[in-house]
């Protein structure tokens, strides 16, 4: 069953916040490194109709088994 394009993004949102809180609970992450990757990691948000696009192409695109 293929996940539509609005579940996709909701659960790729989730996956980059599970990224986020896991180092924010790290403590050998410098405050300022994980305030530029967060920026980074929240700027990944954008892609997520891109990634979704891409993967339903490579799914089009390959032999059915």
């Amino acid at each position: 069953m293929d996940m539509t394009q609005d579940e996709f993004d909701v659960n790729y949102a989730d996956a980059l916040e599970n990224i986020l809180v896991g180092l924010a609970q790290h403590s050998d992450i410098d405050p300022q490194k994980f305030f530029h990757l967060a920026c980074v990691i929240e700027n990944l948000r954008f892609f997520s109709p891109v990634l979704y696009g891409a993967i339903q192409q490579a799914k089009e695109e390959s032999p059915s088994e």
